[in-house]
């Protein structure tokens, strides 16, 4: 068992991962994403409703959140120039993750902050701090091929060399500087890296406030799947060092 929680599971069995969800949708986007995307994807073996069959992709993890990355700067730049590509592709034809609207999603920040601290969760210092500074993130931004959920526990090198990038159920058209966030989410001294590798401008402002934004609104959904944002290097630790 790679991963499960109430909303879908994920098994390894040799090189094959069955990725089990009842989420018709969802796989169908992962599908969609990963036969338009210009990046290394994983290859579909085959697909039996609700059973996703992929093989492994080769190379190692870029590292995982909560532990440092033993990947080398040239890794992380790599992963930059991957989703600098991704970025620059056509557009999938549906929004994903990263693409919700503006006023939906400061309703929801609004929501989980109230929550946070209502609950005793988060002090209330933290919660406003980090909600102030996640306001830079609601802006208006052009649509881009992005992939949604670009943890760095996704994207696979050999060396200094992209091999591949899994796990695309949440792709669609969205806030580029979302995925370089989330990338780059409790290991801020690798953003140059990335940033290098990517080959523009982006607003480090921006990518710090989608740090806040991201953790402030996951809080709940990772305690309530069983998962532990409290440990050390994990969201928490980011909220508190916008402190």
């Amino acid at each position: 068992m790679v991963v499960a929680h109430s909303e879908r599971a994920t098994l390894r069995v040799g090189d094959v991962f069955l990725k089990v969800d009842a989420d018709q949708a969802r796989i169908d986007v992962e599908v969609e994403a990963m036969a338009l995307a210009p990046v290394p994807t994983p290859k579909v073996l085959w697909h039996k409703p609700p059973v996703l069959a992929i093989a492994a992709v080769p190379g190692t993890a870029l590292g995982r959140l909560g532990e440092p990355s033993t990947a080398s700067p040239a890794a992380w730049a790599a992963a930059g120039a991957a989703i600098r590509r991704l970025h620059d592709a056509p557009l999938p034809p549906r929004p994903g993750r990263a693409g919700r609207g503006l006023d939906e999603l400061a309703a929801e920040l609004d929501g989980e902050c109230e929550w946070l601290v209502t609950n005793g969760v988060l002090p209330a210092d933290l919660v406003t701090r980090n909600r102030q500074v996640a306001e830079a993130a609601l802006r208006p931004w052009s649509p881009a091929f992005t992939h949604g959920d670009l943890q760095i526990a996704h994207v696979f090198v050999d060396g200094d060399e992209v091999t591949g990038i899994i796990d695309w159920s949440e792709a669609g058209q969205g806030d580029a500087l979302f995925d370089l966030a989330i990338l780059t989410l409790g290991h801020e001294k690798h953003l140059g890296d990335v940033v290098a590798g990517y080959g523009t401008d982006v607003d480090l402002d921006v990518i710090r406030a989608w740090w806040s934004l991201r953790s402030l609104l996951v809080v709940r959904w990772l305690v309530e799947h069983g998962f532990d944002p409290f440990a050390p290097g994990c969201e928490i630790d980011v909220l508190r060092s916008r402190l």
